[in-house]
C-alpha cells in the first residue's frame, strides 16, 4: 500500500503540470463548466480582495475553503477512505474559476487520474485487452469515488456489486466484439455458483483495468473449445484447482469423474490437439447442476448449442449425444 507521504509526494509532482488551469479562462471558446462566485464578480467569496483584476488572496487555504460553502463534502471527506487531494486542496482537481471540462476539472478525468495513478495507466496502456469502462462514459468514477468513499480503494461500490450491476444488459460486447454474458441475470438464473463468485471476488479472475489475456483474465486460460493440454495453459484455473488431477492418467483418489480408476478429466483433456477445454464441460460463473456443470455448450459460430444431457447416478453418471453416444462412468463413491 503506498503511503501517505508518497501520496503527498505524487500529488505535488504533478500539480505543476495543471497549474497554469486554475486561472480564469478567457470568454472565447465559451468554458464547458463555470463556477458561480466568479461568474457572478462575487470575488470575495474566496478571495481577501474586491477587485476582480486584483482578487488578493484567497482567505481559506486547502479544502476549507470550498467545504465552507459545499457543505455536503464535509460529510464526505469523513468516510472511511478519503482521496488524499480532495482532503488536501479542491484545487488539485478543480479549476475554482471555470474551466474546459465539466465540473470545473482541470482535465478529462482519465487524464486527470492517469496523472497522479502512472502505474495504471502504464498497466492500461500496455494490456492487450482494454477493459472499456477506462475510456468511455464516466471513465474511472465509473467505479472509484473522487472525493471519499466507504469502500476501500474509493470504490462507488463493493467489488462484486459494482461488476455485476454494470454487466447486466444483453448487449454488451468484448474487445474481440462477441457478446459478453448478462452476468446478473445469469446468477439470478443459476444458484450454484463457483467458489470465486460465491466469495464474490471478481478480481481473483478478472483484471479491471486491463489485462493480456481474453475477457481481462488474469492468467493463462485457453479461450477455444479445443486445446493441447498444457498446464501452464490452465494456470488460472490450477491457481486453486489440483492440477495434478488433470494430469494423471489413473487414480482412485485425485477426482470422482472416473471410470473405475480411469481419470476422465484426463482423458478429456489431454487427447493429442483436441483436448477439450474446462469450458466444455462446466460453467465457470454459476450453473443449475453440481460441479458446476453445464446444460450445454455454444459451438461454432452459428448460434447452435450442444447439449451434455448429463445424468448423475448413485455409483456415477453419464452424458448423452454430446461430442460421443451416450456413455457412462462408474466411480463406486457416489459422487
Amino acid at each position: 500500500m503506498i503511503r501517505i507521504a508518497s501520496l503527498a509526494a505524487l500529488a505535488l509532482a504533478w500539480m505543476p503540470a495543471f497549474a497554469q488551469g486554475l486561472a480564469p479562462l478567457p470568454a472565447q471558446p465559451a468554458p464547458v463548466s463555470s463556477h458561480a462566485p466568479f461568474e457572478s464578480g462575487d470575488c470575495l467569496i474566496c478571495h481577501a480582495g474586491g477587485d476582480a483584476k486584483r482578487p488578493g488572496p484567497v482567505k481559506t487555504k486547502g479544502a476549507e475553503s470550498c467545504t465552507g460553502c459545499h457543505e455536503e463534502f464535509n460529510g464526505v471527506l469523513k468516510r472511511p477512505h478519503v482521496h488524499f487531494p480532495a482532503k488536501q486542496d479542491c484545487t488539485s482537481c478543480h479549476n475554482p474559476h471555470n474551466a474546459k471540462f465539466r465540473k470545473l476539472l482541470l482535465a478529462d478525468t482519465g487524464a486527470l487520474c492517469t496523472n497522479c495513478h502512472a502505474d495504471i495507466a502504464r498497466k492500461s496502456a500496455a494490456s492487450l485487452v482494454k477493459h472499456k469502462a477506462l475510456s468511455v462514459g464516466a471513465q474511472c468514477t465509473s467505479c472509484h469515488e473522487p472525493h471519499g468513499s466507504a469502500v476501500a480503494k474509493l470504490l462507488v461500490q463493493q467489488t462484486f456489486d459494482l461488476c455485476v450491476n454494470c454487466h447486466s444488459t444483453d448487449t454488451m460486447v468484448g474487445a474481440n466484439g462477441r457478446k459478453l454474458q448478462n452476468i446478473k441475470a445469469w446468477l439470478d438464473a443459476n444458484k450454484t455458483w463457483h467458489g470465486p463468485v460465491a466469495a464474490k471476488d471478481c478480481s481473483s479472475c478478472h483484471a479491471p483495468h486491463g489485462a493480456d489475456h481474453f475477457r481481462l483474465l488474469t492468467d493463462d486460460y485457453p479461450p477455444d473449445f479445443y486445446a493441447p493440454y498444457d498446464a501452464r495453459a490452465y494456470a488460472l484455473c490450477f491457481s486453486c484447482h489440483q492440477e495434478k488431477a488433470y494430469s494423471t492418467a489413473r487414480t482412485t483418489t485425485l477426482t470422482s469423474f472416473r471410470n473405475g480408476d480411469v481419470n476422465l478429466h484426463y482423458l478429456h483433456l489431454q487427447q493429442a490437439g483436441r483436448g477439450r477445454t474446462c469450458r466444455a464441460c462446466h460453467e465457470v460463473h454459476a450453473s443449475q447442476q453440481p460441479h458446476h456443470l453445464r446444460e450445454g455448450v455454444p459451438y461454432g459460430s452459428g448460434g447452435w448449442v450442444l447439449k451434455l444431457n448429463y445424468r448423475k447416478t448413485a455409483d456415477g453418471g453419464s452424458c448423452a449425444k454430446t461430442c460421443h453416444t451416450e456413455k457412462g462412468y462408474v466411480n463406486a463413491a457416489g459422487k
